[in-house]
C-alpha cells in the first residue's frame, strides 16, 4: 500500500538528533579546549597539559557517542518505515486519539473506507472535524457534536463501544472504540459487509426451508408461539397440517429431482392460498403447515381448506411430468383446541392422522376420540411388524381362467392377515399402514418367498403372479431377491410372473434395466392396471412385457353404450400384435366372458370363475379343475 495519506511517522534517514549526555559531553569538551587555548602554548603548566589530555579523551568519548546516536538514529527511521508501512497494509482501518481527542495515528484504509482527504484526517485533527468531514463525504448523517461527545465520555469511563454503519457503495462497517490506560483511545474500523452477508445466509438457513424458501419447523414454532400471544378476545387461531398424498409413489416412480418440483409447485400455490397475516412452513418431507390467525369462524378455516384443496389438485409441470396430487389436512383450533404450543399442535398431527385414515384427499377437524383412534392405528403397526414372523400372514390365490379351453392357467397371490384376536383384517385397513410405515417392502418380499414356496407344489403348468411394488422395484436386490425366492422353493423362473403398475415405468432407463435382469433370469412380467395411472401405450413397445391386465373399470362397463369394448378391443390388438397375452380383471358376469372371448381376450379372472382362496384350497380346486379338464379331453 502507498503512502500517499494515511499514517507516517516522523524521522528518518536525512538527519539525527544527538542524546541528551553527548550534547552535555560535547559542551564540557568545548569549555575546556576554550580554557587551554586561552594560555600561551609555552607556559602551558602541567594543569593545561592534562586539561589538553583530558580534552582529547573526551573528545574521543564524544565521537563514539555521535556516532551511537547516529546509528540509534538511523535504527529508530527504518523502524518508524517499517511501523508506517504495517499500519497502513492491515485490513482495518485505525485510528489512534489521545486523551485531547486529537488523531495520533489514521491508516490509510481508514480513509478509503470512508473515501476521506488525508489533508483532513491527519495527525492533530480532532475527532469532530473528523466526523463532520465524514458527514461531507456522505458516511455520516447524525448530529456531529452529540456523536462525539457520547464516544468521548463512554471512553473516558473505560468503556469500548461499538457502532455498525454504512460506507459508500452500501458495505457494511463496524467500530470499535476501546479506551487507552493513560488516556485516549484506539478506533479500529473494519469492513464487514461478507460476514454479515455469510451470518444473514446462515440464520437464513437456519429458519427458512432451503428447497421452497418456506419457513422451516423452527420458525414455524417461533411464529406460533407469537400468534397463541396475540389471540385477542372472540378470535381463534388455526393450526393445519398437510402432507401430500402418495408423494413418495410420484417420487419413487419419477425421482427426487421431480419430487423436488412438486414441493416448490405445492409450496407456491400454498403462498397464494394465503392472506398476509397467515404463515405457511414447509416442517420437511411432504408436509407443509398453515398458521392461519385471527379467525372469527370455523367457516373460515373450512373456506381456506378448499382453496388449499383446490389449488393443489390442480395439475403441475415438473420438468415435463403432469403431475396431479392431493392432501390430506388435520386442522386443530386454539384456544378451543388447546392453548399450549405443543397441546395444538398435538392436536393438528392426530387430526392429519385422522384423515388420512379415512381414506386421505379430505381434511379433518380435532376431535376429542382422535387419540384412541390413532392410539389404534399405531397399535395395528406395531402388531403388523410383529406378524411378519409370526405366522399370521396369509397369501390366498385368486386363479386366472383361459377363455379358450377353461383351464387354470395361473393364479395371482394376495396378502391377506389373520389376526390372532381380530380376525381376518382387510388390505384396506393394513396395506396403506404398511406404505405410511415403510413396511410395503417387507411384506412384498415375504409374500414372493411364500408364493414361490407353495406354487412349486401345483401343476406343471400353472404359473404364480406376485405384485411387486414401486419401492421393491427401484430397488438394485430386487433380482437378486427373486433368484433367491426360487432358489429356496425350486420352482422353475418360467412359472412365476412379476406383475408391476404403469407407476413404476416413468424413469425409462433405470425401469428398462431391472425389466432386464428379470428377463435374464427367465420370470415373466405383467403390466398390471393398464389404463389406470401414467397410462401410455408407448410403454408396450419399449419395454419387453409378457402380459397385460386391463383393468376391471373398463371391464365392469364392457357391455354398456361407452367406450369400453373399443378400448378393450384395442388392448388386445396391440398385445396380440406385439406377441403379448392379455388378462381382464374383475369378471363378474357371463356376459362380460362371453363378451372378451369374442375380441379375442386371452384370459379372464374375477368373481365369476372364483375369488381368492386360501393355498390349501387352491390345491384343491387345482386338482379338482384338472381333473374336469383331463374327463373333458
Amino acid at each position: 500500500m502507498s503512502n500517499k495519506g494515511g499514517y507516517q511517522v516522523s524521522g528518518g534517514s536525512a538527519g539525527f538528533a544527538l542524546g541528551s549526555g553527548t550534547v552535555k559531553l560535547l559542551v564540557v569538551c568545548g569549555i575546556l579546549l576554550a580554557a587551554v587555548i586561552a594560555a600561551d602554548p609555552a607556559a602551558w603548566s602541567l594543569r593545561e597539559r592534562a586539561l589538553l589530555a583530558l580534552v582529547a579523551v573526551l573528545s574521543v568519548i564524544a565521537g563514539l557517542l555521535v556516532r551511537r546516536d547516529r546509528l540509534t538514529d538511523q535504527r529508530l527511521a527504518a523502524e518508524r518505515r517499517q511501523l508506517s508501512i504495517a499500519v497502513n497494509n492491515i485490513p482495518q482501518g485505525l485510528v489512534l486519539y489521545d486523551a485531547s481527542a486529537r488523531i495520533i495515528i489514521c491508516n490509510e484504509p481508514y480513509l478509503e473506507m470512508f473515501g476521506l482527504s488525508p489533508d483532513v484526517a491527519k495527525p492533530g485533527c480532532t475527532m469532530q472535524r473528523l466526523i463532520a468531514h465524514r458527514k461531507e463525504t456522505g458516511s455520516f448523517d447524525g448530529d456531529v457534536e452529540e456523536f462525539c461527545s457520547a464516544i468521548i465520555q463512554t471512553v473516558r469511563l473505560g468503556k469500548a463501544t461499538r457502532q455498525l454503519t454504512q460506507a459508500p457503495g452500501g458495505r457494511a462497517i463496524e467500530i470499535i472504540n476501546r479506551p487507552l490506560k493513560g488516556g485516549g483511545w484506539v478506533a479500529t474500523i473494519e469492513d464487514i459487509t461478507e460476514r454479515t452477508r455469510t451470518e444473514e445466509k446462515i440464520a437464513h438457513l437456519a429458519h427458512y426451508d432451503g428447497l421452497t424458501e418456506l419457513p422451516n419447523r423452527l420458525l414455524f414454532r417461533e411464529r406460533l408461539e407469537q400468534s397463541l400471544k396475540a389471540i385477542r378476545p372472540g378470535e381463534q387461531l388455526a393450526v393445519l397440517y398437510i402432507d401430500i398424498d402418495e408423494f413418495k409413489s410420484v417420487n419413487d416412480a419419477l425421482g427426487h429431482a421431480v419430487g423436488d418440483e412438486l414441493l416448490k409447485g405445492v409450496a407456491e400455490r400454498l403462498r397464494g392460498c394465503l392472506k398476509e397475516s397467515d404463515v405457511a412452513a414447509r416442517l420437511g418431507g411432504d408436509e407443509f403447515a398453515v398458521i392461519q390467525a385471527a379467525v372469527k369462524d370455523r367457516s373460515e378455516t373450512t373456506r381456506l381448506v378448499d382453496e388449499i384443496h383446490s389449488a393443489i389438485r390442480q395439475p403441475l409441470d415438473c420438468m415435463g411430468h403432469l403431475i396431479t396430487t392431493d392432501a390430506s389436512i388435520g386442522i386443530a383450533l386454539a384456544p378451543g383446541d388447546g392453548v399450549e404450543l405443543d397441546q395444538l399442535l398435538r392436536n393438528a398431527d392426530l387430526a392429519l392422522y385422522g384423515a388420512k385414515g379415512d381414506g386421505r384427499r379430505t381434511y379433518r377437524f380435532f376431535e376429542a376420540g382422535m387419540d384412541q383412534r390413532a392410539k389404534a392405528r399405531r397399535s395395528l403397526e406395531l402388531e403388523l411388524r410383529q406378524a411378519i414372523g409370526d405366522g399370521s400372514l396369509e397369501t390366498h390365490y385368486q386363479p386366472v381362467v383361459n377363455l379358450e379351453d377353461g383351464k387354470i392357467s395361473s393364479c395371482e397371490a394376495l396378502l391377506r392377515w389373520r389376526h390372532r384376536e381380530r380376525g381376518m383384517i382387510s388390505p384396506a385397513d393394513f396395506i396403506p399402514i404398511a406404505e405410511d410405515s415403510g413396511l410395503i417392502n417387507e411384506l412384498g418380499q415375504w409374500v414372493l418367498n411364500a408364493a414361490c414356496a407353495e406354487a412349486a407344489n401345483w401343476p406343471d403348468h400353472v404359473r404364480v403372479a406376485v405384485n411387486v411394488s414401486p419401492v421393491q422395484f427401484r430397488s438394485q436386490s430386487l433380482a437378486l431377491n427373486v433368484a433367491a425366492a426360487l432358489a429356496a422353493s425350486g420352482l422353475p423362473a418360467s412359472r412365476l410372473e412379476l406383475e408391476i403398475t404403469e407407476a413404476v415405468l416413468i424413469r425409462d432407463d433405470a425401469a428398462l434395466e431391472a425389466l432386464h435382469q428379470l428377463r435374464r433370469l427367465g420370470v415373466r412380467i405383467a403390466l398390471d392396471d393398464f389404463g389406470t395411472g401414467y397410462s401410455s401405450l408407448s410403454y408396450l413397445q419399449r419395454f419387453p412385457f409378457d402380459k397385460i391386465k386391463i383393468d376391471r373399470s373398463f371391464i365392469r362397463d364392457i357391455a354398456g353404450p361407452g367406450a369400453s369394448s373399443s378400448i378393450v378391443q384395442a388392448v388386445v390388438n396391440i398385445a396380440a400384435a406385439s406377441d403379448m397375452m392379455t388378462t381382464a380383471e374383475g369378471v363378474e358376469t357371463e356376459q362380460q366372458r362371453n363378451l372378451l372371448y369374442i375380441l379375442g381376450c386371452n384370459e379372464m379372472q374375477g368373481y365369476l370363475f372364483s375369488p381368492a382362496i386360501p393355498a390349501v384350497e387352491v390345491r384343491r380346486l387345482l386338482l379338482t379343475h384338472s381333473g374336469r379338464a383331463m374327463s373333458a379331453a
